[in-house]
């Protein structure tokens, strides 16, 4: 995500502090904050929650009304900076800014859940892996005997296969150019692997019977909106295509057959934060980690200093 607003397929309010997957321990607390302490361990919401907004009242906690600040980067309860460069104000990303050894949050950005957990796994709980789990688990209705492809297996895609696997998919297809994330692919759960969504097609239909996916999940790091026709290809009878990755602002306009898409029902559904509830899915993927049906090591392939 700091990648799409370095590069401006996503604008946000500079200089900013980036940093919205983190994990860490709370230092001390203001006033009027009851939903944690010092000394307790916690996973931070890249969107927050307030618990009290329509949406979070109705479950749809990723859809909080406090997520409309996220863009401008400043404090939930009163709009000011916390962080600063001398005299300038530092924005923080998703209202976390943890790519820094201290920053202040909202109490609704923080999800305490308990000790024992490694930070350095824990963190990917507060986006990635949620987002991925939960876009086939909820976004995506994933159900036992159900066929799934996952496009783009970086972070979001290694987390939406397990989701599949755990849902109790009988096929799921990792679709990915690059060979090492392919490989990977396997042991998050793809039992079919591909190069490209053309080269998936073919696949898909041969083992499928034609059926083709009930759940296409879309998690590449930047969507490009030329490929949705094959896409949507993937997708059997009222099959479900689950948008979750960021299209540049300058890419937004799709290209699909409409005629298609109502001759078989089929859904194209749009996705931000795995349609989790933050508070409760938080603590339950750390819950299937500890009790070995979640591989979180596994999405770690290198580590770097906070300099770097």
């Amino acid at each position: 995500s700091e990648e799409h607003h370095r590069c401006g397929d996503v604008p946000f309010a500079a200089p900013m502090i980036g940093g919205h997957e983190g994990a860490g321990i709370v230092e001390a607390v203001g006033p009027g904050v009851t939903l944690t302490k010092p000394g307790d361990e916690i996973v931070f919401s890249s969107i927050p929650n307030c618990g009290r907004c329509p949406s979070c009242a109705q479950g749809r906690q990723n859809l909080c009304d406090l997520a409309a600040g996220i863009m401008t980067g400043r404090q939930i309860l009163d709009g000011s900076a916390r962080h600063r460069l001398g005299d300038t104000d530092l924005t923080i990303t998703c209202l976390v800014g943890c790519y820094a050894r201290h920053t202040v949050v909202n109490e609704a950005s923080v999800i305490p859940v308990g000790p024992g957990f490694p930070p350095e796994v824990a963190c990917l709980t507060g986006c990635g892996v949620a987002t991925g789990w939960g876009s086939s688990v909820y976004a995506g209705g994933v159900r036992p005997g159900d066929s799934v492809a996952v496009v783009g297996c970086g972070g979001l895609g290694s987390a939406a296969l397990q989701g599949a696997r755990l849902a109790g998919a009988r096929y799921v297809f990792g679709i990915d150019p690059v060979e090492f994330k392919r490989q990977k692919a396997r042991d998050f759960g793809a039992t079919h692997v591909a190069e490209s969504v053309t080269d998936a097609f073919a696949l898909i239909r041969e083992v499928t019977w034609g059926r083709m996916c009930d759940v296409v999940v879309l998690t590449m790091g930047t969507g490009r909106g030329d490929m949705m026709e094959d896409i949507v290809a993937l997708a059997a009878h009222r099959g479900r295509i689950v948008v979750t990755n960021i299209y540049p602002v300058s890419d937004t306009r799709p290209h699909l057959s409409l005629s298609g898409l109502a001759q078989w029902e089929k859904q194209i559904v749009g996705c931000i934060f795995g349609s989790v509830n933050s508070r409760a899915d938080i603590p339950r993927l750390l819950g299937l980690y500890r009790d070995g049906l979640l591989d979180l090591d596994g999405l770690v392939t290198r580590t770097y200093p906070l300099e770097d």
